[in-house]
């Protein structure tokens, strides 16, 4: 039976830790030994599977008042010290610093790391030092798993031998949804209010939506991140006197119910790494207008004019013509939900766990660990 263990900062609720919670899941019910070794435990984190075995192995209280680097080092130590002490098959860092963390660990053991780019690398690996660490750290990689071919060809030539681009799981309760027998008068869209969402740009882009269909309205569910994106709305909204068909819903445990009443979904990123909110309203067989954000995560997974709608990202009008052209030509709006709902044979649970199983399998024995 062999040991995988997924490395990250915590699991509070974010599109990595989703995928982290499902692969662990998955990989534990069908019989391997699974940790997931965070730095932390947020307030507010997804549920792991009762198979899954949990470990803190972050900071210790009495490291609190530390410097930087002295914190940086430590934990480096203690992952060191948990991956010497469990011996997994393969470590799997899932965020940007937990990337070098696990590549320094495992020095001096026959450990394989396999590093999955989860985010837009030009923004979140651009610095002097990151530049210097990826150069000397990614090359011990034993592989990478991208969402995007964007994220690939940004580490070429550190990492790019045996990676694999590897699509996010849909959340199966997003799957098979019926469509509804009448479509609401709503663009909507799900996302936590973050600044890289873009939010206020979509609100933009509905109010002269709504100067030529003054019937619909605009719904945004999602959780506020609280970097300042859901004040910015509120003072837009009001700026627009837009309150009776602008809507800040917050967050939902029953999207899969309201998501489809739904007549068209709009999704507003100025940067993504793969974004599930876009994957699960696919599913549910929505019409999208997207925008073609970088790394790609849209453009991987619509085809323009086929499956969904692309537009040129911070492009309010581009956002507006889209949805206006798909509120008033329904026939082409629903042909595109029928294709969107396809996805699932990309995204599907048990598709992406066999790529998962086959991938990593592969990297543990190129490593001896058989």
């Amino acid at each position: 039976m062999r040991k995988i263990v997924f490395h990250l900062n915590n699991l509070e609720q974010g599109g990595s830790e989703r995928v982290v919670t499902n692969l662990a899941g998955r990989f534990a019910a069908e019989g391997y030994e699974v940790i997931v070794a965070t730095e932390e435990k947020a307030e507010n984190e997804f549920a792991l599977d009762s198979r899954v075995r949990r470990e803190i192995i972050g900071l210790k209280k009495e490291d609190e008042g530390k410097g930087r680097l002295t914190k940086v080092y430590l934990r480096e130590k203690y992952l060191r010290e948990f991956v010497k002490r469990e011996n997994p098959d393969v470590l799997i860092p899932f965020a940007h610093k937990a990337d070098y963390r696990a590549l320094q660990a495992v020095r001096g053991t026959n450990i394989p790391v396999v590093v999955a780019i989860r985010t837009y690398p030009a923004r979140h690996y651009n610095t002097r030092l990151d530049k210097i660490l990826i150069r000397r750290l990614f090359p011990r990689a034993a592989g990478g798993v991208y969402q995007t071919a964007q994220q690939r060809d940004y580490f070429k030539p550190y990492l790019q031998e045996g990676t694999r681009i590897i699509l996010n799981p849909v959340n199966p309760k997003y799957v098979g949804v019926p469509k509804p027998e009448h479509r609401e008068k709503i663009v909507i869209q799900h996302a936590r209010l973050v600044d890289f969402k873009n939010q206020p740009l979509l609100v933009d882009a509905f109010m002269k939506v709504h100067e030529r269909h003054p019937d619909w309205r605009l719904e945004i569910w999602g959780g506020d991140s609280r970097d300042g994106t859901k004040e910015i709305l509120e003072n837009k909204i009001a700026s627009y006197h837009a309150e009776s068909f602008v809507r800040l819903c917050g967050p939902s445990d029953e999207l899969e119910k309201i998501i489809p009443h739904a007549g068209v979904y709009a999704f507003s990123s100025e940067w993504e790494g793969l974004p599930n909110s876009l994957i699960e309203a696919m599913a549910l067989g929505m019409p999208i207008v997207a925008t073609d954000c970088p790394c790609g995560g849209p453009a991987e997974i619509i085809e323009n004019g086929v499956n969904g709608l692309l537009i040129p990202m911070k492009n309010p009008d581009a956002m507006a013509d889209a949805v206006c052209g798909l509120i008033e030509d329904r026939e082409k709006a629903e042909r595109l939900g029928m294709e969107a709902r396809k996805i699932v044979e990309r995204c599907g649970e048990d598709v992406i766990y066999r790529q998962w199983k086959e991938y990593l399998e592969g990297v543990c024995s190129r490593a001896g660990r058989n």
